[in-house]
């Protein structure tokens, strides 16, 4: 596993699919501020409760210049799937082979219910304009986690 992200670390490039197969590059997205966040799997619970906490604060995110980019290893379906029946308004990101994960840190060990296992580290990083990581988030709790960032990120 990478060493976890810190501020002022120039964020790994990607290119990724979303869940209509359109490819999205974050070196494309120079010049605004990115929130790329890393969940388990789609259509789970917690995951659900994120990616709708997410959908919920979206106007207030982009009136403050965020974008907003969901990443799981889920493959297109999947997503697709996920992203209507939550409505979702922001594109999610397939990352079958677990590059990006592993680039950014949110792939690796973690305890789950007390049980040593590999999987995706719920993990948020927050890019900024040059592409510099602005603010790195490991181990993130699904309920509650927007208003926490958005509270780190003085939009409250």
């Amino acid at each position: 596993m990478t060493d976890r992200l810190v501020a002022g670390d120039t964020a790994p490039d990607f290119t990724l699919q979303d869940q209509d197969g359109t490819e999205h590059t974050l070196g494309s997205l120079r010049g605004r501020k990115v929130i790329v966040y890393f969940y388990p799997a789609a259509s789970t619970p917690g995951c659900t409760t994120e990616a709708c906490d997410f959908r919920d604060n979206m106007s207030s995110l982009q009136a403050a210049g965020y974008e907003v980019l969901g990443v799981s290893k889920d493959d297109l379906p999947a997503l697709a799937t996920f992203k209507h029946e939550q409505a979702l308004t922001f594109p999610l990101l397939s990352d079958p082979d677990l590059a990006v994960h592993k680039a950014y840190a949110a792939w690796g060990e973690k305890n789950n219910y007390g049980k040593v296992v590999t999987g995706t580290i719920r993990s948020t990083i927050v890019v900024d304009e040059d592409g510099a990581v602005q603010l790195p988030l490991y181990n993130v709790k699904a309920t509650g986690h927007v208003a926490s960032l958005r509270k780190k990120l003085g939009l409250v």
